[in-house]
């Protein structure tokens, strides 16, 4: 009898059912796929069997993420999406580079950082919407005072329509797990309420996010916004309370809600995320900054960038605008010390 090709309901990877068996468990995200829909009952309690199995491998898996105990801890994502004819060949370069300096320069503990790429080995490392989702769980789970978190993602994001009314132009931002086709996406509500709304007092919180459609995608109250002379403001962009608990929650994003952003090699000849690489150098390189220091040391750095990219390739347009800086605290933050 010959093999039947079946795509997982889940992540979309290519299954195949072997001759006399009736079900498919997927390596990648567990998921148990049925290739007969009249199974008699003692099939599906074996398939219950295997949910049960499944279920608890999973809970094994989440077990040996890396300790959370410490005072720093990181949750890196990024994500090719290979196959894709949208792939992002640069996503798993900007997560190692974002490694590297939150252990060399950040002090980190290698222990204390958690990698989703497509290139993890551990099943429970490969960013579908489930996996990260624990990692933003795990993130922030038991934190204390003094803690400090970051959360990292490069991929792709979308705009959603908005249907509690919380979004001041009618669209949440949205992430896009490795399986979003469908799982479906990571809403900013989710994101918002699982790492930024449980921060007590005393805990910081900072994500870089190097993808499109970002400046507002976690939800925090206040949005700096800068103009081409460099005169930056504030924005109030909550029409309900999404603050944390007395924690300080601080986001740097690619660009506006409205806007793009891409990958270059206008920097060091190899693609990277623009923000990425302006994040990290000038984290690296300058000294006593401050969040406006920072922004707009990243934003001559970007915008560098978009001279030699225009330069070279007058039609291209993929290059992020501008830089976004939004906070769970007050207007003040902006002459505050980085401190990560």
């Amino acid at each position: 009898m010959a093999n039947i090709a079946q795509r997982c309901n889940t992540c979309g990877r290519t299954l195949v059912k072997m001759p006399g068996s009736q079900y498919e468990v997927c390596p990648v995200c567990t998921t148990v796929n049925l290739f007969n829909q009249k199974i008699k009952g003692r099939v599906l309690f074996r398939i219950g069997q295997f949910i049960n199995a499944a279920a608890s491998q999973y809970q094994h898996e989440l077990q040996r993420q890396p300790s959370n105990r410490g005072k720093k801890r990181a949750v890196l994502c990024g994500i090719t999406y290979n196959g894709h004819r949208k792939k992002l060949e640069a996503s798993v370069h900007n997560v190692r580079s974002m490694q590297q300096l939150l252990v060399n320069k950040l002090g980190f503990p290698n222990a204390s950082i958690l990698v989703l790429t497509e290139e993890e080995s551990d099943r429970s490392r490969i960013p579908t919407k489930r996996n990260i989702q624990a990692a933003l769980q795990w993130l922030v789970r038991g934190c204390q005072p003094g803690d400090s978190l970051m959360f990292y993602y490069a991929g792709h994001a979308s705009q959603i329509p908005d249907e509690d009314g919380d979004e001041i132009d009618g669209y949440d931002e949205a992430l896009c797990p490795l399986d979003y086709r469908v799982a479906g996406a990571i809403l900013d509500d989710e994101i918002n309420a699982t790492i930024v709304a449980p921060l007590p007092h005393g805990v910081t919180l900072h994500c870089v996010v190097d993808t499109c459609f970002s400046g507002t995608l976690l939800d925090l109250p206040f949005l700096c916004t800068i103009n081409r002379d460099g005169l930056y403001k504030w924005e109030e962009h909550q029409l309900t309370n999404k603050g944390t608990r007395g924690g300080k929650a601080v986001c740097i994003s690619a660009c506006a809600d409205d806007q793009y952003s891409g990958d270059t090699s206008a920097f060091t000849g190899k693609a990277i995320g623009a923000l990425t690489f302006s994040f990290i150098q000038t984290i690296e390189n300058e000294r006593k900054l401050t969040y406006g220091a920072l922004l707009t040391s990243m934003r001559k750095k970007v915008n560098h960038a978009q001279q030699v990219v225009s330069r070279f390739m007058p039609c291209a347009s993929s290059m992020p605008q501008e830089p976004q800086l939004s906070s769970s605290k007050r207007f003040e933050i902006y002459s505050e010390p980085v401190i990560i």
